[in-house]
């Protein structure tokens, strides 16, 4: 079976409007060497991919957390130098965790140019059904931590029937678990002062956040690899040429 990489296609424009940021914002993180430099094609004309999308999110959110450029800039070098946006996109959900709620309300034009894309009728009901963004005569209330996985989520060639229920499957496992992990650290501090429960509680969180999601993104890839590969045993759609990849 074989692996196809997603080759740079956007050009500096494109990726400004997609990620909701200015060609000269682009520009200045290039220079800052916050975004790798692009791929160079034809005519000279720099070519962006999905790793450069998803670190501009990145940068993004942790803009959002109260981060100078000087701490983004560290953040960033200390990070493997192979990330594809799908590890950035991990990194992302992680920084993302801690922030605050953040529900603002917003004009149509607002919620595209947070969004980095125009909006039809059709994903503002999508959003609205994922419980992004919820319409109120001419603006919108907007989840702002929740809005950038929901415009992703439009992409997904999955009904809205399939995304709403597993959005109830996570919901419904992540409380659970959040439930028992909480009950079991009761237990463990029952006994001890206020404030040393005060400080396992906040060196506990970080570390279950993580836990979790390295957990469930193992498990998710081991259960992909092994659909997948029977999906390759068995020829895919059946053709010679799906069974000779």
């Amino acid at each position: 079976m074989t692996t196809e990489i997603e080759e740079p296609t956007l050009t500096i424009d494109e990726l400004a409007a997609r990620a909701g940021v200015t060609v000269r914002t682009v520009r200045f993180y290039g220079t800052k060497g916050l975004l790798p430099p692009p791929v160079i094609g034809p005519r000279r004309v720099g070519h962006y991919g999905r790793e450069h999308l998803a670190r501009l999110a990145l940068i993004e959110e942790l803009q959002q957390q109260g981060m100078t450029l000087a701490a983004i800039e560290r953040y960033l070098q200390q990070l493997p130098p192979d990330l594809d946006a799908h590890d950035l996109a991990i990194h992302r959900a992680v920084v993302a965790s801690w922030a605050p709620d953040a529900v603002e309300t917003v004009t149509r034009a607002e919620l595209e140019r947070r969004a980095g894309r125009a909006l039809g009728d059709d994903d503002i009901e999508r959003l609205a059904a994922m419980g992004v963004a919820e319409a109120g005569g001419d603006e919108y209330r907007v989840d702002l931590g929740l809005l950038r996985l929901g415009v992703g989520l439009l992409d997904v060639p999955l009904s809205q029937e399939a995304i709403l229920a597993a959005r109830n499957v996570l919901i419904e496992h992540s409380r659970a678990a959040a439930h028992e992990l909480s009950q079991l650290f009761r237990g463990e501090v029952s006994e001890r002062a206020a404030q040393d429960v005060k400080s396992l509680s906040a060196y506990m969180q970080p570390v279950v956040v993580q836990a979790l999601l390295t957990t469930f993104q193992r498990s998710l890839r081991e259960d992909l690899r092994e659909w997948l590969g029977g999906i390759s045993d068995d020829g895919g759609s059946g053709s010679e040429e799906g069974r000779s990849a």
